[in-house]
């Protein structure tokens, strides 16, 4: 059950972070002016907060493996609301983050 709450973690941290980040990105590159853009601020905002909530309480293994989830999540946020098409390299970039993300965060450890 551990594993899957800190899954659930990463994923709303991803929608925060990513879609904070979108937000912004709407509002200052897009010209959809500044309500996007406070939208994306108190999103990004929150995301911090998601990330505290990982059972581990190391920053630098919490921040790295999120960062595989973030190069997943973005292309797919891309593909959901941009119509990116990614191509064989952006998923098996994808696909080697996430495996990373498994390996830093539940490989087993000795405490």
């Amino acid at each position: 059950m551990t594993i899957l709450r800190s899954i659930a973690l990463f994923l709303a941290a991803a929608v925060l972070e990513i879609g904070g980040a979108w937000l912004v990105w709407q509002g200052a590159r897009e010209h959809r002016g500044w309500a996007w853009i406070g939208a994306g601020v108190v999103a990004l905002g929150a995301y911090g907060f998601v990330a505290t909530l990982q059972e581990d309480a190391d920053f630098g293994r919490i921040l790295a493996a999120y960062g595989g989830v973030f190069v997943a999540g973005s292309l797919a946020w891309g593909m959901a609301l941009d119509g990116f098409r990614p191509d064989r390299y952006d998923v098996a970039g994808a696909l080697i983050c996430l495996v990373g993300v498994g390996v830093i965060m539940y490989a087993p450890r000795s405490t």
